[in-house]
């Protein structure tokens, strides 16, 4: 009888078959933003503007913003994150006020949960550094191999026998003949 697969081992693999895009810096601030307000509008339809659902969605969104993006722009996955959380909030912080309400209960929003918006950036940025450790210790080993062929054939061009070279007698002096 086959043993059971631990939780984490079918994460795991769960992840791996996932979709491996790679986003630019442009795009996964677009993907993020585009997410978290399709949720909030989701959110505003089905569970009445809740923050904590809008919050727990939050943070796979950061998750897999922080997984997709290019690794030349991983720095930018962690800045368009709390972008996406407050222009994600706009359709949750409705008010009767006008664009002033509006404005006052999306910072009061903003101010009652930031925890959210820390967790989700902490998400993102612990994934994007993992990556970016990642990326330099593979170019440093790369960089090692590379210097480590280039010094073995040094020494195995060092270590060749050289061709036998004619040498040349030494220049004796050229007589003026008149």
């Amino acid at each position: 009888m086959p043993r059971s697969a631990s939780p984490l081992s079918r994460v795991v693999r769960a992840v791996r078959r996932m979709p491996n895009p790679r986003l630019t810096g442009l795009g996964s601030g677009v993907f993020c933003t585009a997410s978290m307000f399709a949720l909030a509008c989701l959110d505003w339809l089905l569970f009445g503007a809740s923050v904590i659902v809008y919050g727990v969605l939050f943070l796979p969104v950061c998750a897999l913003t922080a997984l997709w993006v290019r690794r030349a722009d991983l720095v930018t996955a962690v800045v368009a994150i709390p972008i996406a959380f407050a222009i994600g909030l706009l359709p949750i912080a409705d008010s009767d006020g006008g664009f002033l309400g509006r404005l006052t209960n999306l910072v009061t929003v903003l101010a009652m949960h930031a925890g959210w918006l820390y967790g989700g950036t902490l998400i993102a940025g612990l994934i994007v550094t993992v990556r970016k450790v990642r990326l330099m210790s593979r170019r440093a080993a790369q960089r090692r191999a590379a210097a480590q062929a280039a010094s073995q054939a040094a020494q195995s061009a060092q270590a060749a026998p050289q061709p036998a070279t004619r040498q040349k007698s030494p220049a004796q002096p050229r007589r003026r003949t008149a």
